[in-house]
């Protein structure tokens, strides 16, 4: 049968086939959410550069664009059928992907593919563990590395999905829990503080604070580049993440790190006022220079065109973000704090 793709132009068109042209690979991860994605590409990268060639191969893909029947068939027939291993994490149940899980399964149990379908609620799903065709046990190994999000973890859950899939992979260094609050360094990860701070007391700190979510979503290339550039001009970087400036517990947190180390100055990632009741941001707890960076970065995850559409929704939000810095940036010159907006687009295409 022949079937004429078309291109999408608009989220509130009703669907339409769509083929992602991903040839096969060993294992296969599907998921609604590109933070999920995106950490599975970083853990796959990871594992890579441990194992080289040895590490199985991966592809990754949004359920969002496989929501056409067609669109399932043709991505079963040219990139699933010859998986040995398929992790999918959804969220809503069986009914928000119900012809994909069926269909997928049928494939699973056809061809003895080792096939993972957990929940991304937090909540066991017994209907998913029907469907998948490992046991119990793994699927509560691979729910409870994806809840904790990052890199390593993304990781350890390929090296567990291989495994299942009767395939090698040496075992996984690093730490996979995240703390809600934290320290983190390009080349340590999430770590204590005092480890993040290093040896190197004879060089001006510079603390760079950022949400959690960044880990969990392994989006760390603007923080890392950062670290890169203050490096470069002499400086110790330390950095310190928490779920928001506001959270509980975290405020009270960041603001005695900050006192205690002393920084020359902050650079905050973060994307909201800090201010709590008392008017206060913990970053004010140093009294020094505090720089806020934004750094939107749409990213092609591995194995996605970047398509017509695709580049209309950057110009979209490049337009977005000109017009609110026509309103906004004005205003800044008038503030009694010192603080400068660096914008950073990073376009992976």
């Amino acid at each position: 049968m022949h079937v004429l793709f078309v291109e999408r132009h608009d989220l509130e068109e009703t669907e339409i086939p769509t083929d992602l042209d991903q040839s096969a690979a060993d294992l296969v991860v599907l998921s609604f959410s590109d933070s999920d994605l995106g950490a599975f590409a970083e853990g796959w990268h990871r594992g890579y550069i441990a194992q080289g060639d040895n590490f199985p191969t991966l592809r990754l893909a949004n359920l969002a664009a496989l929501k056409h029947p067609v669109s399932v068939d043709t991505y079963i027939e040219k990139t699933l059928s010859a998986a040995k291993g398929i992790l999918i994490r959804l969220i809503g149940g069986i009914p928000y992907w119900s012809y994909g899980l069926q269909q997928v399964e049928k494939l699973a149990r056809k061809n003895k593919i080792a096939f993972a379908v957990i929940p991304a609620d937090g909540r066991d799903d017994p209907q998913l563990d029907a469907m998948s065709t490992l046991p119990v046990s793994t699927l509560r190994r691979l729910q409870h590395l994806c809840e904790n999000g990052g890199m390593v973890a993304a990781q350890a859950a390929l090296a567990q999905l291989a495994l299942a899939a009767g395939l090698y992979a040496a075992p996984v260094p690093g730490i996979k829990q995240i703390g809600s609050v934290g320290a983190w360094t390009p080349e340590l990860q999430n770590c204590c503080p005092l480890t993040a701070r290093g040896p190197d007391h004879d060089k001006p700190l510079v603390i760079v604070s950022f949400y959690r979510s960044y880990i969990t979503a392994a989006d760390l290339k603007p923080v890392a580049a950062l670290f890169t550039a203050l490096r470069e001009k002499d400086f110790s970087v330390m950095g310190l993440f928490a779920p928001s400036l506001k959270a509980p517990g975290a405020a009270g947190w960041l603001a005695a790190q900050i006192r205690h180390y002393k920084p020359v100055c902050i650079v905050n990632a973060t994307s909201f006022s800090g201010k709590g009741a008392s008017g206060t941001s913990p970053l004010d707890a140093g009294q020094v220079p505090v720089f806020r960076s934004r750094c939107p970065q749409p990213v092609a995850l591995p194995g996605l065109r970047v398509t017509v559409a695709y580049r209309r929704q950057i110009w979209r939000c490049m337009w977005s973000c000109q017009r609110w810095m026509g309103g906004y940036l004005p205003a800044l010159f008038h503030s009694k704090k010192p603080v400068i907006w660096i914008i950073c687009w990073n376009f992976h295409a």
